[in-house]
């Protein structure tokens, strides 16, 4: 019996598939599960717009996020702390300064866990701090961190 996966199976497939498995299978445990649909014409027809639907879905996202890479690449935002001799910092600047000078300077809500420092900022001058906005997209900020 051809059926189309609602959740993953172990073994047969992931949501969205359409596999063949045995009949009693398909009628003693995958349907009443919830697991699975039998693959009729009209269900085929409902899983291919569901799959176009999130296609454009996830190109939408894509080009927001492009589009959001651009605004971010072609600004920078300068943040102010207190440093000591040789232009060392008192502290450190972590991700979550730079999301809040983000959100305040070029009014951007960037979640701080998309800001990519390996580690803290510790010294005065300008640094580049990259952003994954996307899976396939990866900004990079300018920070200029000055004395204050």
């Amino acid at each position: 019996m051809r059926v189309i996966l609602l959740e993953d199976v172990k073994k047969h497939g992931k949501q969205g598939d359409i596999v063949n498995v045995s009949d009693g299978y398909a009628k003693n445990y995958l349907i009443p599960k919830g697991l699975a649909v039998e693959a009729t014409k009209a269900a085929e027809n409902e899983l291919k717009l569901k799959k176009k639907a999130e296609e454009k879905r996830r190109q939408e996202e894509l080009d927001l996020a492009k589009e959001l890479k651009e605004k971010i690449e072609e600004k920078s935002i300068s943040i102010s702390v207190k440093s000591g001799e040789n232009g060392k910092l008192f502290g450190s600047v972590t991700s979550k300064e730079v999301s809040a000078e983000l959100k305040s300077q070029l009014k951007l809500d960037i979640d701080k866990k998309k800001i990519q420092l390996n580690e803290p900022i510790k010294t005065l001058g300008n640094h580049s701090v990259p952003i994954k906005l996307h899976p396939k997209v990866t900004a990079q900020l300018t920070v200029k961190i000055l004395e204050q």
